[in-house]
């Protein structure tokens, strides 16, 4: 095999894996696009269910009440609050505030229930006016009930502003509030416009879309596409060229070869 071919092979076979890794992530996203769209499934029906006290949730295990409404009544302790820093709304900076309260019927006995109370603007990201942000001493509204999310390794608390965390770290907050909390988190509903930027605006809930998972496997598919077409593009130039070339030194070999038989005629016949 000559060179020019095993070169030709080489880059078939890298050619092949490129499209099929770039098809592998393509399917990987259309995996991950139906996953997307049973939670959104989960969603929309849960969202449908009647709103149950926070207390109905004690015994329920924390995949089956996540994405449900539920009431809470109870005492927000405000002395024992954290807050989310670096988070923005609206375009704005600011901070949510994560407030630990006891409902008022005692089935949670010494554990708190933290609840996401709002967003507040921060320039910084990190420090406001807390007094200002607090709300009644007795909190009394609906909520979604949202999952802790998975641990993730890093630093959690921050260190350059006091009860402040960057990651939703259950067992960090549980530290800095002082008490056990609930195995779930719960997300305040109600007004998310900020009329008054030292008052807490509620956060919207996320929202059920399918994201750009779809756009994405089509993109893969594409890059897969361009390999395969662009290998065959170069196959089929070179094996033109090939062709081209050999024709030309068929040609040059016949016009040479009129050449001789046109000098040896020149030379056998006599001169004037």
């Amino acid at each position: 095999m000559s060179r020019r071919s095993t070169n030709t092979v080489l880059f078939g076979v890298l050619t092949v894996l490129a499209a099929a890794v770039c098809i592998r992530l393509g399917v990987w996203q259309l995996d991950r696009l139906t996953q997307r769209r049973a939670q959104n499934a989960i969603v929309l029906a849960r969202g449908t269910m009647p709103v149950v006290s926070v207390s109905t949730l004690k015994s329920v295990d924390t995949t089956e009440s996540h994405w449900r409404r539920v009431h809470v009544r109870g005492v927000a302790d405000y002395a024992a609050e954290v807050v989310h820093a670096t988070r923005s709304q609206a375009g704005s900076p600011g901070v949510h505030l994560l407030t630990p309260v006891r409902p008022l019927d005692g089935a949670w006995g010494d554990t708190a229930v933290l609840v996401l109370r709002g967003f507040v603007y921060s320039p910084d990201g990190r420090t406001f006016d807390r007094d200002q942000a607090q709300e009644s001493d007795t909190l009394d509204l609906d909520a979604l009930v949202l999952a802790f999310p998975a641990h993730k390794p890093g630093t959690v608390q921050m260190q350059t502003a006091t009860r402040a965390v960057r990651l939703l770290d259950r067992d960090t907050i549980a530290a800095l509030t002082g008490r056990p909390l609930a195995p779930f988190l719960l997300l305040a509903l109600g007004d998310t416009a900020m009329y008054d930027i030292a008052k807490a605006a509620r956060v919207p809930p996320p929202s059920p879309s399918e994201g750009p998972h779809q756009s994405y496997a089509m993109q893969w598919f594409g890059f897969a596409l361009v390999f395969l077409v662009g290998f065959a593009a170069f196959v089929w130039g070179s094996g033109r060229g090939r062709s081209a070339a050999l024709s030309d030194n068929d040609t040059g070999r016949d016009m040479g070869g009129v050449g001789n038989a046109q000098n040896e005629r020149a030379r056998r016949s006599p001169t004037d």
